[in-house]
C-alpha cells in the first residue's frame, strides 16, 4: 500500500514532466473535478425529489417520514434542550428509546439550522444527497492520499464505493446507511496509529471518529471494525516489518478505546438497558438474507436492471445489497487472482468471504428458493449484538471492498503501462474496455418518486392545539406503524409539538413469550388491533361491549385528546364507521380531516 508520502506522480503527469508547482496546481484541479463529480452524481440520483417539492421516495415512504421526524428531533434537542436519547413526542405515554433506533444525532444536531429554516423534508433530502456525495469525497481523498496514491484509480474506487447498486438501493430513504463518509476516516485514523511519537493524538482522533459513526449507524461501525481487524491482522502476518510498530499501534488503539468508552458509555447504556430497549430483532427481520443468485444479478436502480428482474431475489427495494452484475463479479474474482501477492488484497478477500457467508443467513437461498442448506449465520444470529444485525446487510459491506479492489487494479494497470511503454496503448485500451463492460451497466438511475398528499390544514394551521392541551396526544386512524407513518411527518412539520399515540419505531415486544424482541411499533392493544384489521379487510368487524370498554381504556392509556382520520385513505369509509360505532361519538369534518373529540371519554 502506498501512502501520502508516495513518490508516485499524479495521473497524467510523467515523472520528468512539469515542475512540482505545476503538478500541485493540476492535482488540485483534478481534486476539484472529482468532488464536483460526486456532488453532481448525488443530485442526479435524487433529482426527482429535488425537482418536485411535494415528492417523496416511492419505494420507502415510511422510512422517509421516520427520518424527517428524527431530523425534527435533532432540532428540538438544540432549540428546546430536549433529552437527546429518548423522546416522549411519539408513543405516548411510554416514549421511544432513540438510541435503540436510527436517531442520527451526529447529523440531525448540526443540521438544525436547515431543519428550522427549510423544514424536515429539506433537511432529510439534503442529508440523503450530501451523505452520498460526502461518502465519495471521503473515499477519494483516503484512497488517493493514503491507500493508493493516485487520483484516477482513487476516483474510480470512491465512485463505486459511494454509488454502487447497493448504495443506490439504500438511497430509498436510508440516509444513515448511504452516508458512509466516516468509514474511510476510521480506516485512515487506524492506519495512522503506527505513526511514531503520536500514538496519543492519533488514538484520540480515532476515538472521536468512532463516536461520530456511532451516532450515525452502529451496524456500519460493526462491519467496519470486523473488516479492519482482519486486514490489520493480514498486514501483521504478511509484512513482518509492520510488527515493529505494534507497540505504538496498540497504545494508540487503547487510547481510542478509552475515548470511545468514556463518550459512549452512557448512550449505549440507554440503548441496551434503558426504557424501550429491546433484545434483538424479530425472527422475521433476522430472516432477511442475501439470495446467492443476487451476486450476479442487476439491481432495479441500475442502468441494466429493472424491478421485474430482481423482485424474487429480495424482500424489498431497499435491500438490494449484493447486486453486482455478472461482469463485475467475474472482474472482482479476476482482480483477486491478479493481485494475490498483495497482502492487503488477501485481507480484503478474507473479509469478503466472511461477509458473503454471513449474508446468506440461517439457510442458503438460491434464485428465490430455499435450498435446505444451513448457513454459518445460524450459529451466530442469537449472540448479543449480532442478534440486532440484518443478515443481508453483511453483503452491503462488500461494496467498499470491491471499490478498493477496483482502485488497486486500476493502479496496478497504470504502473504496468508505465513499465512497458511500447504496450501502453494496448494496456490502457484493455483496462478501459474491461472497466466499461463491468461498470457501465451499474450506473445509477434517479430514484423513483411519488407525490405525497399535502398535510391537512387542521395540522398546518395549529387548530389541533386546544385538543391536546394538558398533556393529551393525537390518535390517528389507523394508528401509525411500519405501513402507515404519515402522522410522523405531520408531527415533524410542527417541530414535534404534536405528540403521537404509538408510531413507527423499534420497540420491545413485552407480550408473554416474546423475549423482548423488537417490533416496528408498540405492542398491540385491543383498539390498535381493531383498526389494523379494518385497514387490512376494509370492513368493520362485529363490535362487542367489551370492545367499547377496551377502546375507552386504550384512549385513556394514550391520553388521547382527539382522533383524526384522513379521508384520502383508501379504507377511510370503514375506519370512519368503525370509530363512530366503537365510541358512539359523531365526528366533525374540519381542516381536511374527520375529527372525534374524545376528551369527554378520557378526562
Amino acid at each position: 500500500m502506498t501512502t501520502p508520502e508516495s513518490d508516485a506522480a499524479p495521473d497524467g503527469v510523467a515523472e520528468d514532466g512539469p515542475g512540482e508547482g505545476e503538478r500541485l496546481r493540476r492535482g488540485r484541479w483534478v481534486d476539484l473535478a472529482a468532488v464536483l463529480s460526486f456532488v453532481l452524481l448525488a443530485f442526479w440520483v435524487t433529482a426527482r425529489l429535488w425537482l418536485d417539492p411535494a415528492a417523496e421516495v416511492r419505494d420507502n415512504r415510511t422510512d422517509q417520514a421516520q427520518f424527517e421526524w428524527m431530523m425534527a428531533h435533532g432540532a428540538r434537542v438544540v432549540t428546546d434542550f430536549a433529552y437527546p436519547f429518548t423522546s416522549d413526542r411519539m408513543n405516548v405515554p411510554d416514549g421511544v428509546n432513540l438510541m435503540a433506533n436510527t436517531s442520527v444525532l451526529s447529523v440531525s444536531l448540526p443540521m438544525t439550522p436547515i431543519t428550522l429554516l427549510s423544514g424536515p423534508r429539506t433537511a432529510f433530502l439534503l442529508f440523503l444527497t450530501l451523505g452520498m456525495a460526502a461518502t465519495g469525497v471521503a473515499w477519494y481523498f483516503v484512497l488517493s492520499r493514503v491507500l493508493i496514491g493516485s487520483r484516477g484509480p482513487a476516483w474510480l474506487g470512491a465512485g463505486f464505493s459511494a454509488f454502487a447498486p447497493a448504495m443506490i438501493s439504500h438511497a430509498n430513504a436510508h440516509p444513515n446507511i448511504v452516508s458512509q463518509f466516516v468509514v474511510p476516516l476510521i480506516i485512515w485514523r487506524t492506519l495512522r496509529l503506527t505513526q511514531p511519537g503520536r500514538w496519543a493524538r492519533n488514538g484520540v482522533l480515532l476515538g472521536l471518529v468512532v463516536v461520530w459513526q456511532s451516532f450515525l449507524n452502529l451496524e456500519i461501525l460493526l462491519m467496519t471494525a470486523i473488516g479492519l481487524g482482519v486486514v490489520v491482522l493480514a498486514l501483521a502476518l504478511g509484512r513482518p516489518e509492520t510488527r515493529r510498530s505494534a507497540r505504538t499501534f496498540f497504545a494508540g488503539l487503547a487510547v481510542a478505546a478509552l475515548v470511545a468508552v468514556v463518550l459512549l458509555a452512557y448512550p449505549l447504556y440507554v440503548q441496551f438497558f434503558g426504557p424501550g430497549a429491546y433484545q434483538g430483532l424479530s425472527e422475521l427481520i433476522r430472516g432477511y438474507r442475501t439470495d446467492l443468485a443476487s451476486y450476479v444479478a442487476w439491481s432495479r436502480e441500475s442502468l441494466a436492471g429493472d424491478a421485474r428482474g430482481s423482485v424474487w431475489l429480495v424482500k424489498n427495494a431497499t435491500e438490494e445489497n449484493a447486486f453486482f452484475g455478472w461482469p463485475l463479479a467475474v472482474l472482482a474474482v479476476a482482480l483477486l487472482w491478479w493481485l494475490r501477492r498483495n497482502v492487503v488484497v488477501l485481507g480484503l478477500a478474507a473479509v469478503g468471504a466472511v461477509f458473503v457467508l454471513f449474508s446468506l443467513g440461517r439457510e442458503i437461498r438460491f434464485d428465490g428458493r430455499d435450498t435446505g442448506i444451513p448457513g454459518p449465520w445460524a450459529a451466530l444470529e442469537n449472540l448479543p449484538i449480532l442478534h440486532s444485525v440484518v443478515p443481508t446487510r453483511w453483503s452491503l459491506a462488500l461494496t467498499p471492498i470491491v471499490g478498493i479492489l477496483l482502485a488497486l487494479g486500476a493502479e496496478h494497470a497504470r504502473r504496468l503501462a508505465r513499465r512497458h511503454p511500447a504496450a501502453r496503448g494496448q494496456i490502457r485500451f484493455a483496462t478501459t474496455t474491461v472497466l466499461t463492460m463491468a461498470l457501465l451497466p451499474l450506473l445509477p438511475t434517479p430514484l423513483p418518486a411519488v407525490r405525497r398528499e399535502p398535510t391537512p390544514t387542521f395540522i398546518t394551521s395549529g387548530a389541533w392545539r386546544p385538543y391536546l392541551a394538558g398533556g393529551h396526544s393525537l390518535v390517528t386512524l389507523p394508528l401509525p406503524d411500519t405501513t402507515y407513518a404519515v402522522p410522523l411527518r405531520w408531527s415533524a412539520e410542527t417541530r414535534l409539538e404534536l405528540p403521537l399515540a404509538r408510531g413507527y419505531f423499534l420497540y420491545p415486544d413485552t407480550r408473554p413469550g416474546a423475549d423482548r424482541e423488537a417490533l416496528f411499533t408498540a405492542p398491540p392493544r385491543p383498539t390498535s388491533s381493531f383498526f389494523t384489521q379494518i385497514r387490512k379487510t376494509d370492513a368493520v368487524p362485529p363490535i362487542t361491549p367489551q370492545d367499547r370498554v377496551a377502546a375507552v381504556d386504550d384512549l385513556r392509556y394514550w391520553r388521547a385528546g382527539v382522533v383524526l382520520l384522513d379521508p384520502r385513505l383508501h379504507q377511510a369509509g370503514a375506519l370512519h364507521r368503525g370509530m363512530t360505532e366503537l365510541t358512539g361519538i359523531t365526528p366533525t369534518f374540519t381542516g381536511g380531516v374527520w375529527l372525534w373529540d374524545v376528551r369527554p371519554l378520557v378526562d
